[in-house]
């Protein structure tokens, strides 16, 4: 049987930036090698219009937010091929970022196009340009500075008018035609809609929010450490700790954990050890997890401790 051929399609990974290896928040010109202007691409799919964007303002640096891979490795290897060296690409929550990774007054312009308008009224919540959303934008944009986005769904449209209120954008609107060229529109297009919501936020006033700063992890000891007798309850509420899987070897005298905590819209799967050292039994994060120092993390160590 023939060995089926890896195919690289990202073509190159370096403008992927590894926020969780990097202190926070980014060095952004020291990640570009540059002072520039940066703009933000809110859930950039394909990659069309922030690599589009990037070749008309090579002036301007730029950062695009997506969480799945696969949208990632295609406009990886769409930037490659435009030959754009402006574009850094992280793969986080838009509301994770821009709490940790962006100092406020650091942005120049934000922009998101055709967001889940989460249509049905019982998912009306995870819409992502809440109130208390816009508040953490607003900080982080310069002043005089723009959000631009652009949706298909006109109930989205108004909910959105109604949560720019008290944010301190001044609110400008109108229809548009097709102009983006993003995967949505070329959708809805092919559905027969020619005509989209377009919302220019003007930041008029500034929202004070901090940035969003690690907790420092307490790690714990044991005297004495039995794994056949390991039994952990799982935590409900925020954060919420799930305990998966405990694997012992007993010769190493190491064991691994595997937790699932979530809290604030940010679920995190990694590993806890419990190590035999010649002091005690050390309980900690196990290396090469790429956590981020998070209540839900030490909820999941001080449980194991239990």
């Amino acid at each position: 049987m023939a060995k089926r051929k890896f195919n690289r399609s990202y073509l190159a990974l370096h403008p992927m930036v590894p926020w969780l290896a990097l202190p926070r928040p980014i060095d952004w010109p020291g990640i570009f090698g540059r002072r520039a202007g940066v703009r933000l691409e809110i859930g950039f799919g394909l990659g069309d219009y922030l690599v589009s964007q990037a070749g008309l303002h090579r002036e301007a640096d730029f950062v695009g937010l997506e969480t799945g891979w696969i949208p990632i490795k295609r406009t990886l290897r769409k930037v490659a091929l435009a030959g754009v060296a402006n574009v850094r690409i992280v793969r986080a929550d838009a509301g994770l970022a821009l709490e940790r990774l962006f100092v406020p007054r650091s942005l120049e312009l934000a922009s998101c196009l055709f967001p889940c308008p989460w249509p049905k009224v019982r998912h009306v919540k995870n819409r992502l340009f809440s109130a208390r959303f816009l508040d953490l934008l607003n900080s982080r944009l310069v002043d005089n500075g723009e959000v631009l986005i652009v949706t298909d769904h006109e109930g989205f449209f108004e909910w959105l008018r109604g949560e720019v209120s008290g944010s301190g954008f001044e609110l400008r609107s109108r229809m548009v035609g097709p102009c983006f060229a993003t995967k949505y529109e070329k959708k809805w297009r092919a559905q027969g809609q020619e005509h989209f919501y377009e919302l220019r936020l003007l930041k008029r006033v500034h929202r004070a929010v901090a940035v969003k700063e690690d907790l420092v992890l307490i790690t714990h000891k044991l005297a004495r450490f039995n794994p056949a007798a390991l039994q952990i309850q799982r935590h409900y509420g925020s954060p919420a700790v799930d305990f998966k899987e405990f694997l012992f070897d007993p010769e190493r005298e190491k064991g691994l954990l595997r937790c699932v905590a979530a809290e604030d819209g940010i679920m995190q799967n990694f590993w806890v050890e419990v190590v035999r050292e010649p002091d005690a039994w050390h309980i900690r994060p196990a290396k090469g997890c790429g956590i981020l120092p998070t209540a839900g993390v030490q909820k999941a160590l001080d449980l194991f401790c239990e």
